[in-house]
């Protein structure tokens, strides 16, 4: 049964017509992905930034400090006993009340 010239070109539109749907469904996807993935990174700045901007704000001298000399610094403070176990007890009281 061979189809007209006209049948084909609906079949053809309705097909084209489908793949937009599919390519304007994906690209919708990819900007959700998009959106959700910006949306942590986001997150995770601000929460850097307002701990960056705590610590300056306790020790205003780290404000002139090299990045490397600040992270040599944090990296003694929290390995000294007392410190680890300051940590250690805030967390505890984070998770049981």
């Amino acid at each position: 049964m061979k189809k007209s010239q006209e049948e084909l070109q609906k079949e053809y539109n309705a097909a084209v017509a489908k793949r937009e749907q599919y390519q304007h469904r994906c690209q919708r996807l990819e900007n959700r992905i998009r959106y959700y993935t910006q949306g942590e990174r986001k997150k995770r700045n601000h929460r850097l930034i307002t701990r960056g901007a705590a610590v300056e704000s306790v020790a205003p001298e780290v404000r002139s400090m090299s990045e490397r000399a600040f992270f040599l610094l944090m990296e003694k403070v929290f390995s000294l006993p007392e410190v680890a176990a300051l940590v250690s007890r805030a967390m505890d009281q984070q998770e049981g009340g």
